[in-house]
């Protein structure tokens, strides 16, 4: 009787061969280099001199040295002293007790102590594992008989090749075990996001958005140089503020003081008091379009950056011009700001991105990874990481030296904006109207969205220019090109059954570029 050979495509075939091979040869990467004996003896014995001088030569009597037989030999080639079981009364005499510690009592006990031998001593720090040993040498009210029981014992019990392993491994077992295969984190499961409200109002692009820190509103400038304040809940429109005489490229609440900042293609950055309703502040330095804007946390400090090749800090109370960042060869598109060194990041046109000492006023380092215009920064809510957007990659870095961590590929189209929620769901919205939904630790596309364009616009009017969560993370909120504003929502009606993570590893190592 013949059984039936289930027959692959060779695409399947070829694809669990590398996966095979990957996993029998990358555990082999890190395999540390085989430890030259004599080279290592010779380091230690020369860092014991180096480091260890003063405490090297213990108090010995004569008559203890002329004991032959029961010496303990150093594996590194130290002079030899008696084991502390068999050595003979030589003592410490002091006024202090030993080891000195509040709340010991200055008896004939702690005034005489028995001093444990120097290869016991040495055995005893290798042996023990790292974490261990820093515990051992943080113990200060440590008894005496702790210190008499543990000197010499780990040198009785293990010989010095032994020891060595020991100071490797850190533990027995460590070097025995088989190391684990290399695996790739499966992306966590997320709910998909449905449009369920289109926001008319404005009468140009919509070209940015904020949300207030009570979650109660939220702002958006636009192209017809108006900016209008909408009711979360409603959608309906509660104010709407004249002054900017361009494009409104950038928005930003305050979460400090009752304020709102906008900046625009005018070239002016305004400070808006919101129980007045008024301008109350003008930023002026600019020499063109002003494109971005971002707060700082903790300090009354704004950025803007500039298609002048600049971002400039303001004081926002006395309105100075703390520095002007410049090094970029062009358009600085996007600033965000945090707490945290750096405290300011900025992508631009010359396709870099820019980690700033605020205190400073300088670069700390260039990110030259991205080969075309950077648009979109954004940083994650939880980690200490962010993500940058351009036509050819979304890439995640590590603060704070800018470390790359992988590429998100996909998104073929001018990105415009990025979002991130504490859930750990990544948006990029592109120049095309097309969002992206990515599973931000694994980079996993879980979901792309195109939404049509209102009644009476033209299909090419589909464009995302900003978009951002609310304060509570359910609601996603998109600025468009069709002069809307959507909002989107996760669907409660979507299971991992009904939406499986269709999932397939990129085996071929992550790509830098």
């Amino acid at each position: 009787m013949t059984e039936d050979v289930q027959k692959h495509s060779v695409h399947t075939l070829v694809f669990r061969s590398l996966k095979r091979t990957h996993d029998m040869f990358v555990s082999d990467h890190a395999k540390p280099i085989a430890l030259d004996e004599q080279s290592f003896k010779m380091k230690m014995a020369v860092k014991m001199k180096t480091e260890y001088r003063p405490v090297l030569d213990m108090p010995v009597l004569k008559e203890g040295r002329d004991k032959g037989p029961l010496h303990a030999s150093d594996p590194y080639g130290q002079p030899e002293y008696p084991l502390p079981d068999t050595s003979p009364d030589y003592l410490v005499t002091g006024t202090h007790p030993y080891p000195s510690a509040p709340g010991v009592a200055l008896t004939a006990d702690t005034q005489m102590q028995k001093m444990p031998s120097e290869a016991g001593v040495h055995s005893m720090a290798l042996a023990l594992p790292p974490s261990q040993a820093r515990q051992e040498a943080s113990r200060t009210a440590a008894s005496v008989a702790d210190i008499h029981r543990h000197a010499g014992s780990a040198e009785r019990s293990h010989p010095p090749q032994h020891a060595l392993s020991l100071m490797e491994g850190g533990t027995k077992s460590s070097g025995l075990l088989p190391r684990k295969a290399p695996t790739m984190p499966k992306p966590q499961w997320h709910p998909p996001w449905k449009l369920y409200r289109v926001i008319s109002g404005h009468l140009g692009w919509v070209r940015s958005i904020a949300v207030e820190p009570g979650n109660q509103w939220f702002v958006t400038g636009s192209a017809d140089r108006t900016i209008k304040i909408w009711d979360l809940a409603s959608g309906r429109l509660k104010l709407s503020l004249t002054g900017h005489i361009s494009t409104v490229r950038g928005v930003a609440v305050s979460t400090r003081s009752p304020y709102l900042f906008s900046c625009g293609e005018d070239k002016q950055v305004k400070c808006w008091d919101l129980e007045y309703n008024k301008v109350i502040r003008h930023y002026h330095g600019h020499l063109s379009a002003v494109y971005d804007l971002d707060l700082h946390p903790t300090i009354d400090v704004l950025v803007t950056c500039s298609r002048d090749a600049t971002a400039r800090v303001w004081d926002i109370r006395t309105k100075a011009n703390v520095h002007t960042l410049s090094g970029h060869t062009n358009t600085v598109a996007t600033v965000k700001c945090q707490s945290a060194e750096p405290q300011v990041i900025t992508g631009s046109h010359d396709t870099t991105i820019r980690l700033w000492d605020l205190i400073a006023g300088k670069t700390r380092a260039t990110l030259t990874n991205h080969k075309k215009s950077v648009r979109a920064l954004v940083l994650h809510p939880r980690q200490y990481t962010f993500a940058s957007g351009s036509p050819d990659n979304i890439k995640q870095w590590k603060f704070p030296d800018g470390n790359f961590i992988q590429n998100l590929s996909g998104h073929n189209a001018i990105i415009n904006t990025l979002a991130v929620n504490s859930d750990g769901v990544l948006v990029s919205g592109a120049d095309n109207g097309t969002i992206h939904m990515w599973d931000w630790r694994t980079g996993y596309n879980f979901q792309r969205i195109h939404a049509a364009v209102q009644p009476g616009s033209l299909d090419s009017e589909s464009g995302i220019f900003a978009c951002v969560f609310d304060q509570s993370e359910s609601r996603l909120i998109t600025a468009e090109a069709d002069k809307t504003i959507k909002v989107y929502k996760e669907d409660e009606t979507a299971t991992e059954e009904s939406h499986p993570v269709n999932w397939k590893p990129e085996i071929l190592k992550r790509k830098r570029f």
